[in-house]
């Protein structure tokens, strides 16, 4: 566990462990939920497809495509619940494949009319 106050920055990094120079990594979903079993319940999303979903969401740069570096503030659910899980979902793509997830950003999917 890492214990944080209300509001305060939490900075975090993912890193990819491999001698392949020619790939990078990309924060596509993360969710935090006060249950580190249920991500689909009671569920607070911060990035979803790559689109920023937390305003106190920012990412920050890294010397090296095979790191990620994001913070944001941290909060507590309805102050009921003493910890909050995050669950964050990484893409590794090939370094300038920009047909690759990791070059689309943020992918909003339209809502389907669901006629008559």
């Amino acid at each position: 566990p890492y214990y944080v106050d209300l509001n305060q920055n939490l900075f975090l990094q993912a890193s990819l462990h491999s001698s392949d120079p020619n790939l990078v990594v990309f924060v596509d979903t993360c969710v935090a939920s006060p249950d580190p079993t249920n991500f689909r319940t009671l569920t607070y999303e911060l990035i979803r497809s790559g689109c920023v979903k937390d305003p106190t969401y920012s990412s920050y740069y890294s010397s090296g495509s095979h790191i990620v570096r994001f913070a944001f503030n941290a909060f507590s659910f309805l102050n009921r619940y003493p910890s909050v899980y995050l669950q964050c979902e990484l893409v590794v793509c090939r370094y300038g494949d920009y047909s690759s997830r990791c070059y689309q950003g943020c992918v909003s999917r339209s809502k389907r009319n669901a006629g008559s």
